[in-house]
């Protein structure tokens, strides 16, 4: 539990300066993101019931924002993952706008082709699944 704990708290450090720039720019960050889609995920805690914050890149597809549960290569999937499996109604902040959102995983083809697609446009997630056996989860936010 405490190397969770450790985690979690590394991963508030790094998103923290992140989320600040992104509210102050209008959902632009720059530096390692520079060009890189961001979006704010409001979360419900999957054992907890609190309230959780992370940015993620994304791909908009059809109407949807897609999200790659990468944590960076880890063994694991990320926190947030868990949170929206257990809770799939959830709330982004994409751009300057709130939006009330529905999380649902993509499966067999139609992952892998977004999965490509992510892939393609941004090559990191390609090594970051290098990095391990676990298949990344994508997940479909969709309003309505």
């Amino acid at each position: 539990m405490e190397g969770n704990e450790i985690t979690a708290t590394a991963a508030a450090r790094f998103n923290a300066p992140v989320i600040a720039k992104f509210r102050a720019n209008g959902g632009l960050v720059g530096g390692t993101f520079a060009g890189i889609p961001l979006l704010l995920l409001h979360s419900t805690g999957a054992r907890t019931g609190r309230d959780h914050l992370t940015p993620l890149a994304y791909l908009e597809h059809e109407g949807r924002y897609l999200v790659f549960a990468s944590k960076a290569g880890a063994d694991i999937h990320p926190d947030w993952y868990f949170n929206l499996k257990a809770n799939p109604a959830a709330r982004i902040e994409i751009t300057t706008d709130v939006v009330d959102v529905r999380a649902h995983e993509l499966i067999g083809v139609e992952r892998d082709i977004r999965f490509a697609q992510m892939t393609g446009l941004f090559p990191y997630f390609a090594a970051h699944q290098a990095k391990t056996e676990r298949v990344f989860p994508v997940l479909a936010l969709a309003t309505g």
